[in-house]
C-alpha cells in the first residue's frame, strides 16, 4: 500500500492535510493520536470510502484486497439478521466453499461457532469485535485496515487477537493499526505515524518513537504513568442487587448476582461474562426473569417502560458504543439537553445553555456540539454521551467501557471527570488500570456468576487469574 498527499475536508473544516505512508506485505503500520486527529478518516479513505459530507483527494495506491474491521462493531453488524446467514452472503462473495471459508475464519478470529445463531445484540461488545475481525478475514485480505482491534476487550482476549493479527502479517498480509493501546502498538507495530489535526507530525520505527520520540504530543500519546488511587469516601450502598437472573433465549447471561453499589464499583471479567447484561439490567434496559435491584431499598422496575421519570433520571447508563447510542440526524447538542427537558422537567432554553456548559467543561465548544453525530470523532462523541447522561442528575451512573479507544490524553480527561462524578459509579471495564485509578470495590464475573467480590485492592491481586 502507497499513499501520497491524502486530503480531506468536510466544507471549510480541514480532517486531513498531505498524508504520506507506505507500507510493504507482511509490515504492521501504526496510526496514531488523539481523538479527532483523522486516523478513521484515514482508514476509509484507504477503502476509497469517506463520511458523508467530505471530500478525499490524493492518493491510495493497493495492491491486492483490503479488509476492514471498524472501531464500533455494531455498526458493521445488521441488528435484524443471525450473524450465521450473513456470514455465508460475505464468504459466497470470494468464491469457493462458504462453510469452510466461514469456518476457517472464526478459527482464526476465535470465534465460537455456536455464536453464528445469536443476533448482534445478544453478544458482548468484546464478542462483536471478534465477530467483524472473522468477517473481514473471510477474504483473506491482502491489507488489512483495524480501526481498534481490540476495544472493550479483557486483557486475555486482547493477547489472543494480538496474536491472530500477527499469525495474518505472518502469513504476508499488510497490517495498517489504528489504535490507542499502547501496549497493542509495541506488541504488532513495525512503523508509527502520528497524526495531529490532519497532518503527520512524527514517523518512523517503531523502537525509535516508543523509546525517545521527538514531539511531546507523541510523548503524551504513548504515556503509560500508572493512576494515582483515588480517595473515596466510605457510605452506605446506594443500590443493592438480589438474586438476579437474566437470560437470552436459551442462554443464560447471569446466575443469582449479588452485589452492592457504595460509590464505585468496578466490574470487571471476559468478554462473555455477563458484565454488560448486569449493567443493562441495573438500568432497566434488560429484563431479568428472576431477582431484584433496589435503590436505597426500594425496588426498581425490572422494565425500563415500567420505571417512572425520577426512576429513569436515578439510574442513567453511558453506552460503550457512543455514536450507536445517538441520533445520526440530530445536532449532538440538542440531543444532550433533551436528557434536562424530559427528566428533569427543565425550560428548553435552560437546558441547552446547561449543556452548552457542561459540555465546554470536557473540551466541546458550541461549533462542534451543533454538528451531527458524524461530524464529531468517537472521543467527542464519548465525551457528550456522558455529560448527556450526568445532566439527568443520577443517584448512579453506570458505564459499559467508556475509557476504551480513547487515546492517553483524552481518557485522563474522562478519568478525572468520573473521579468526580457527584453520584454512585458503576464502571464495566477490562482496563484494570483504569479500575484501580477509580475503583473502591471491585466484582468479577466469570460465565454470568459472582467469583469474587470486595475492597479493589484485594480484589486485584490476581483478577486476571479468576477471570480465565
Amino acid at each position: 500500500m502507497r499513499v501520497a498527499g491524502l486530503r480531506a475536508r468536510a466544507g471549510d473544516r480541514l480532517l486531513l492535510d498531505g498524508v504520506d505512508f507506505a507500507l510493504a506485505a507482511g509490515r504492521v503500520l501504526a496510526l496514531v493520536g488523539a481523538s479527532g486527529s483523522g486516523k478513521t478518516t484515514t482508514g476509509l479513505a484507504l477503502l476509497g470510502e469517506h463520511a458523508p459530507g467530505v471530500a478525499v483527494d490524493g492518493r491510495v495506491e493497493v495492491r491486492g484486497r483490503v479488509g476492514f474491521v471498524p472501531q464500533q462493531p455494531a455498526s458493521a453488524l445488521n441488528p435484524v439478521r443471525r450473524l450465521r446467514g450473513v456470514f455465508r452472503e460475505v464468504a459466497a462473495r470470494h468464491g469457493g466453499d462458504p462453510d469452510e471459508l466461514v469456518a476457517r475464519a472464526l478459527r482464526r478470529a476465535r470465534v465460537p461457532a455456536g455464536l453464528l445463531d445469536r443476533y448482534p445484540h445478544q453478544l458482548s461488545g468484546g464478542q462483536q469485535q471478534r465477530v467483524v475481525l472473522a468477517q473481514a478475514l473471510v477474504g483473506d485480505p491482502a491489507v488489512l485496515v483495524a480501526d481498534e482491534p481490540t476495544t472493550g476487550q479483557d486483557a486475555l482476549t486482547r493477547a489472543e487477537v494480538v496474536d491472530e493479527l500477527a499469525a495474518v502479517v505472518a502469513r504476508g498480509a499488510a497490517l495498517v493499526l489504528m489504535t490507542h493501546d499502547v501496549e497493542v502498538v509495541r506488541a504488532l507495530a513495525d512503523e508509527i505515524v502520528v497524526l495531529r489535526a490532519g497532518r503527520v507530525v512524527e514517523a518512523g520505527p517503531a523502537d525509535a518513537l516508543l523509546t525517545a520520540p521527538r514531539e511531546d504530543y507523541t510523548r503524551a500519546l504513548l504515556g503509560t504513568a500508572p493512576p494515582v488511587p483515588a480517595a473515596v469516601p466510605g457510605r452506605a450502598p446506594r443500590l443493592r442487587v438480589r438474586g438476579l437472573t437474566a437470560r437470552y433465549r436459551d442462554a443464560t447471561a447471569l446466575h443469582g448476582v449479588d452485589l452492592e453499589v457504595g460509590e464505585r464499583l468496578a466490574v470487571v471479567g471476559r468478554s462473555g461474562s455477563g458484565k454488560t447484561t448486569l449493567g443493562r439490567c441495573l438500568a432497566g434496559l434488560h429484563r431479568p426473569v428472576a431477582g431484584e435491584v433496589l435503590l436505597h431499598d426500594r425496588p426498581l422496575a425490572r422494565s425500563l417502560r415500567r420505571r417512572p421519570r425520577a426512576d429513569l433520571a436515578a439510574v442513567q447508563y453511558v453506552f460503550q458504543d457512543a455514536r450507536g447510542s445517538f441520533d445520526e440526524h440530530r445536532p449532538v447538542l440538542d440531543q444532550v439537553a433533551r436528557t434536562a427537558v424530559r427528566l428533569r422537567g427543565a425550560a428548553p432554553a435552560s437546558a441547552r445553555a446547561g449543556a452548552l456548559a457542561a459540555l465546554a467543561g470536557v473540551g466541546l465548544d458550541e461549533a462542534t456540539a451543533v454538528r451531527p453525530p458524524r461530524g464529531l470523532s468517537g472521543g467527542e462523541l464519548q465525551r457528550a454521551a456522558l455529560v448527556r447522561a450526568l445532566l439527568a442528575e443520577p443517584e448512579v451512573l453506570v458505564c459499559d467501557e467508556v475509557t476504551s479507544g480513547l487515546d492517553a490524553v483524552t481518557r485522563a480527561g474522562l478519568l478525572d471527570l468520573l473521579a468526580g462524578v457527584p453520584c454512585a459509579l458503576v464502571l464495566i471495564s477490562h482496563d484494570l488500570d483504569v479500575v484501580a485509578g477509580l475503583a473502591d470495590r471491585v466484582v468479577v464475573l466469570r460465565a454470568g456468576r459472582v467469583v469474587a467480590h470486595g475492597p479493589a485492592a484485594a480484589v486485584l491481586n490476581g483478577a486476571e487469574e479468576r477471570m480465565k
